[in-house]
């Protein structure tokens, strides 16, 4: 025995579920430094320390390994929604949905820039957009029953709905990057645009270029 082995402490196995997760953390932050297509296998093998049928054994592939990671975030970030939208009033509802993708960003960025990125044209239906559908069925369910009491028309709160989750979501992603204002004054800012324009909703706009001559509103 050498000297530089005295005393060495041999280093720990990994269970196969150890294992796996370290694979899926490995894999989670290099596909969203570099993306799917231009992530490797043999990146992922090489900084896990293993060889590449270790990874292949647990995932089948880079594809069964990006579907995993992708099915967490997605899994994650729809709770982090679902659970804000509570039996509050219909404005803290938004305030707390607006709030709850901010947080998550902030909290698990790598996930947010690979659920952004394109994905394989394999991949099943857990998107980004998907995830954006379901907010969107989640806040026209709020806004009918707001329409409703107000007498509008409840056939339009899917158009508002796409509409308002599309601002939350593009201002989100400019956060990634900006991370000022405070998460909480971003989501404040974007609910006092989106509810003060919905308390002054006209029942039946019309484009203004159309309003009779000398009309103003």
């Amino acid at each position: 025995m050498t000297s530089g082995e005295v005393g060495r402490t041999p280093r720990p196995r990994m269970t196969g579920t150890q294992r796996r997760q370290q694979l899926i953390e490995i894999g989670r932050a290099l596909f969203a430094e570099r993306g799917y297509d231009a992530t490797s296998i043999e990146e992922i093998a090489q900084r896990a320390q293993v060889s590449k049928p270790v990874v292949y054994e647990h995932f089948g592939g880079k594809e069964g390994l990006y579907a995993v990671v992708v099915d967490r975030e997605m899994s994650t970030l729809l709770n982090m929604i679902t659970s804000s939208l509570t039996r509050n009033r219909s404005r803290v509802r938004l305030e707390q949905v607006a709030l709850a993708l901010l947080t998550y960003i902030e909290e698990r960025s790598d996930g947010f820039r690979i659920l952004m990125r394109d994905q394989p044209t394999s991949a099943a239906d857990g998107t980004y957009s998907s995830l954006l559908n379901e907010a969107v069925n989640q806040v026209a369910h709020i806004l009918a029953g707001d329409f409703d009491r107000r007498d509008f028309d409840t056939g339009l709160a899917t158009l508002y709905a796409q509409a308002l989750v599309g601002m939350v979501a593009t201002a989100a992603a400019w956060w990634l990057d900006e991370r000022q204002p405070p998460k909480e004054v971003v989501a404040a800012h974007l609910v006092n645009l989106c509810w003060n324009g919905l308390t002054h909703l006209e029942a039946d706009p019309q484009l203004a270029s159309e309003w009779p001559s000398g009309t103003t509103h």
